[in-house]
């Protein structure tokens, strides 16, 4: 209901007096008032005027049952208060229209100030709903997954097959990759979506300080603890705990994590009660914890509590056509929340980005398009408006030494990278590269099977997957990421 109108309400009724007299009693406060003799004439108009906001429904009508009527009514996508009038009211009826979902019942005969007062209360109510349901609908558009790529594809694949289950859930990836927007995804479709999803970054809460947040405290348990504080664990009773960068936790408060995940069970610091708690969780880090097991930073047992079901956020490097998409989604995004005037790229500026190695992978490309968006004049960004180190090929890049297990991955994650580069700026010419790279087309041919490079002859662009690891075969391409790959 807009601010503008005042708001429009249904009555139902088969008495006439009853329509009458709830008319005149709405329209001298300024509502504007439609009316209906049963149940069957309601529901036709409110399937055919959208913008009722609350209706006066009485329970003993000819033909459908006033109660049939409301499990019709709530069963709408946006559905209207209703409350809930009858002249032979028992308490069993109330009960029974509550449930239902009618905010209030009210006896025949009708006072005005109490019919007044049940208006304005369904009302406030229904405006709070409409809030809620309009900020969880931005909240998911702005955690929305976006692209296309193979990648992406098996990726949406693994999260519906995680989601229904209550399985713990380790997400591998570099930073900037969205490794947030994973775990959110996987409680927003699972059977715990309704409850809180509850963050925690552990490499950004200093040591002294994790477990107090993890698992709270006692007042006086420590210097500074001036009152009582209830832990991430218990707030996210019912629902999901994300500990994100896990790799970063100290060894002491891991032990306490997995407590957790084998007991169910906390203890806040400073105190001896242990407290029960139902609470999925799923972790991420960008480190590969097989090496932090060997140099005895992580614990093992931790590990494979963890490990249950391990989801690969692959980076933005591997999955360079889906750049156009998310500079089109951050444009839109943009100009939605800031209320900003839309504005393009240019192919050429999109064609940049997309050859552009983007160490920060896609927070580092929003944080650009926004910075872009604001700075640029006119309303379509050409190429001049890129920044210098934008407009040209990227130079390669050599992969984090934790992202690799061994020698020959290195080695050939930075031969990639090189044939890519090579590729991009010799516009994607088989010939023409294989020359300014001084080896024979056949040879050059091979190492693009061999790196899984596929070129599509008349576009400026490459679908480049990683070739499975030794000893993977013909697994899906996340099945490559369970030791931090």
């Amino acid at each position: 209901m807009s601010a503008s109108r005042k708001a429009r309400v249904l009555v139902v009724d088969d008495e006439e007096n009853i329509r009458k007299s709830l008319r005149m009693i709405l329209e001298y406060e300024g509502y504007s008032v439609l009316e209906a003799a049963s149940g069957e004439d309601a529901l036709s108009l409110l399937d055919e005027t959208l913008d009722v906001d609350l209706v006066f429904l009485d329970i003993k009508l000819p033909g459908r049952d006033g109660l049939e009527v409301l499990t019709d009514i709530r069963k709408k996508p946006a559905p209207p208060e209703v409350v809930v009038i009858s002249g032979h009211g028992t308490i069993q009826s109330a009960v029974e229209a509550t449930k239902k979902g009618a905010f209030e019942f009210l006896e025949k005969p009708l006072h005005r100030e109490r019919v007044l007062l049940s208006l304005r209360n369904a009302l406030a109510q229904g405006s709070l709903r409409r809030e809620c349901l309009d900020l969880r609908r931005r909240t998911e558009k702005r955690y929305e997954l976006i692209g296309g790529h193979p990648l992406m594809k098996q990726l949406e694949r693994d999260i519906l097959k995680a989601a229904p289950t209550n399985a713990t859930v380790l997400i591998y990836g570099e930073s900037g990759t969205g490794k947030e927007l994973i775990a959110r995804a996987i409680h927003a479709r699972s059977l715990r979506a309704r409850e809180r999803f509850v963050q925690v970054n552990c490499a950004a809460i200093p040591e002294e300080l994790i477990e107090s947040e993890l698992f709270g405290h006692e007042k006086g348990a420590f210097t500074g603890a001036t009152e009582r504080q209830t832990g991430k664990f218990e707030q996210a009773e019912g629902g999901t705990i994300f500990l994100d960068e896990i790799g970063d936790m100290s060894l002491k408060t891991q032990s306490k994590v997995l407590r957790v995940l084998e007991e169910g069970e906390v203890q806040k610091v400073g105190s001896n009660r242990i407290i029960k708690v139902d609470v999925r969780v799923i972790a991420a880090t960008n480190k590969n914890l097989r090496r932090e097991i060997q140099e005895g930073k992580f614990r093992d047992d931790l590990f494979f509590r963890l490990n249950v079901v391990p989801i690969v956020s692959p980076p933005l490097r591997e999955k360079r056509e889906d750049i156009p998409l998310l500079v089109d989604y951050f444009c839109r995004v943009f100009a939605e929340e800031n209320n900003f005037r839309p504005k393009t790229f240019h192919p050429e500026a999109v064609r940049a980005l997309t050859a552009h190695s983007w160490k920060g992978n896609v927070r580092e490309l929003k944080n650009v398009v926004e910075r872009l968006l604001i700075m640029a004049e006119g309303d379509t960004i050409r190429m001049e408006d890129l920044p210098e180190s934008l407009r040209g090929p990227s130079a390669p890049e050599a992969p984090p030494p934790e992202s690799v297990a061994t020698l020959k991955d290195y080695r050939d994650a930075v031969e990639k990278e090189f044939v890519l580069f090579k590729l991009r700026e010799n516009g994607w010419n088989i010939s023409r590269t294989a020359r300014a790279i001084d080896t024979p087309r056949s040879n050059l041919y091979k190492k693009l099977s061999q790196f899984g490079i596929k070129i599509t002859a008349g576009v400026d662009e490459a679908v480049a997957s990683s070739p499975p690891q030794e000893g993977e075969g013909e697994e899906s391409p996340n099945s490559r990421g369970q030791d931090g790959r």
